[in-house]
């Protein structure tokens, strides 16, 4: 692993928090019915300008197609793009960064926002012969079958090869790899092994941080012991992506339990889906999930509530704590109850090991966009989101953390920056998202659905389950 990039992602990491939005000056947005929200950035509203969003004069980006770009080449062309980020605390940070764009090289960007059922939307797109000309996704499985159906614009054909490998990683470059071609950007990236914990609460009870698993289980018990409340906040009903919070539970414990190697191997289908090392982590996984009184409404609502409503039981507007600790990646500090401080009212707290010979893992995620329709002013705005200043206006927002390691690390100020940077420099392994980097038909298929089963069933048909996800993994 890169150390380098290891210290630029920590400090990214930090801005995964709040923080309200506001668009950059320039970017007029108008809000249609249309899909749950077009946003269309006019080049008619914006100004002229000679500064380019890459900090310098006209021409030196290292991207052909932006530069043509930004000298006006293609003002008043038009560029659709589809992303998941619906919500108001989103869309108006990605919206921010179009605005930037429109302002730096005159071409309107149409952004539909979808919430809840973006991957379906955008299948049925895809299937339909109407795809959006860019969009986002997260699972670098189901953009490997879009690009074997060749829906996808190889990028490798006319971008900088040079330039994307200087500003990322090649774990992240061979994410984005299909037989030969390269077939996406990475834009936004999230670390996921972090459980969020009331501050007050945690002190006034006598509650401490939990450094291992024993004492993560000793913890939950004496929550459970002193009758106040769960010691879990657990909600995985996400849409159509319903599942998919069990599945990155399930990837974070087989880090701690099996390793890093036996990890690969089981993402990569080297190893049944259900071998018996999997099998033990969902032993882990159970005892933390089925236990009595462990999660909030139990398997019912484990399986009932939404991953934006489940924080707000650790923290209630009126003070009150139902569940005290929550795991989740960096970026649901959006979704807590209106008003809560970090880290003064909730911090959190990294994940603990439970095998020593695993050490201490991080499992991470990132979000992608791919290229469905070649035309220059298309070339230009992949160009723009793959360049580190292209992140600047959410990275200012708040709330984002960027896989681009030519991010200058003193863009990022915001909390909780410390406590990732010691969090991820302590780390012995770091691991992509499994369910992302698996299949489409199982990692964002089967392995959410059926972690779905097995919750409604409180873990008593483990080995049902994993054979399912076993026997739908794709052949050939």
């Amino acid at each position: 692993m890169n150390k380098r990039w290891l210290i630029a992602v920590v400090t990214a990491m930090t801005l995964i928090i709040a923080a309200c939005a506001t668009a950059e000056e320039g970017g007029d947005t108008t809000t249609t019915a249309a899909g749950g929200g077009d946003t269309t950035t006019t080049a008619a509203d914006v100004e002229e300008t000679t500064t380019t969003a890459t900090g310098g004069e006209a021409g030196d980006t290292g991207y052909e197609h932006l530069n043509a770009a930004i000298g006006g080449e293609y003002a008043g062309a038009e560029v659709t793009v589809q992303t998941q980020w619906g919500l108001e605390s989103e869309k108006e940070k990605i919206d921010a960064v179009f605005a930037q764009f429109t302002e730096q090289t005159g071409i309107s960007v149409l952004h539909e926002a979808i919430t809840g059922d973006h991957e379906t939307v955008l299948t049925v797109r895809v299937d339909g012969g109407d795809p959006p000309d860019i969009a986002q996704l997260a699972q670098p499985g189901k953009m490997r079958q879009f690009a074997s159906e060749g829906q996808l614009v190889d990028l490798s054909e006319w971008m900088n090869m040079d330039q994307l490998a200087e500003d990322y990683i090649d774990s992240f470059l061979s994410l984005s790899e299909y037989e030969g071609g390269t077939y996406s950007v990475w834009f936004k990236g999230d670390l996921k092994s972090i459980v969020w914990y009331p501050v007050d609460a945690f002190a006034d009870n006598g509650y401490e941080v939990p450094a291992t698993y024993d004492e993560l289980i000793a913890l939950s018990d004496q929550i459970v012991a002193d009758g106040n409340g769960n010691p879990f906040c657990i909600g995985i009903e996400s849409g159509d992506a319903t599942g998919w919070p069990a599945t990155d539970w399930m990837e974070d414990i087989v880090l701690r339990t099996a390793g890093g190697e036996v990890y690969d191997q089981w993402v990569n289908h080297e190893i049944p889906f259900n071998d018996p090392q999997i099998l033990e982590a969902a032993g882990y996984m159970s005892e933390l999930f089925f236990t009595e009184d462990y999660a909030w409404g139990g398997s019912t609502g484990i399986n009932a509530t939404n991953i934006a409503d489940i924080p707000i039981p650790l923290l209630t507007a009126d003070g009150d704590t139902e569940c005290w600790m929550h795991k989740q990646a960096a970026w649901i500090r959006d979704f807590f109850t209106e008003g809560t401080e970090f880290p003064t009212d909730v911090d959190f707290f990294y994940f603990p090991p439970i095998k020593a010979e695993q050490g201490s893992p991080v499992l991470g995620a990132a979000d992608m966009f791919m290229m469905f329709n070649d035309r220059p002013e298309v070339r230009a705005i992949m160009e723009y989101l793959a360049t580190p200043e292209a992140a600047k206006p959410w990275i200012d927002a708040g709330g984002f953390m960027s896989p681009n390691q030519s991010v200058p690390l003193d863009w990022y100020t915001d909390y909780p920056n410390d406590q990732l940077a010691a969090m991820l420099n302590a780390a012995t392994v770091f691991r992509f998202d499994g369910s992302d980097a698996m299949p489409a038909e199982v990692g964002a298929g089967t392995f959410w659905s059926e972690m779905v089963n097995w919750v409604s069933a409180d873990g008593t048909n483990t080995e049902e389950i994993f054979q399912k996800i076993e026997d739908s993994w794709p052949t050939g």
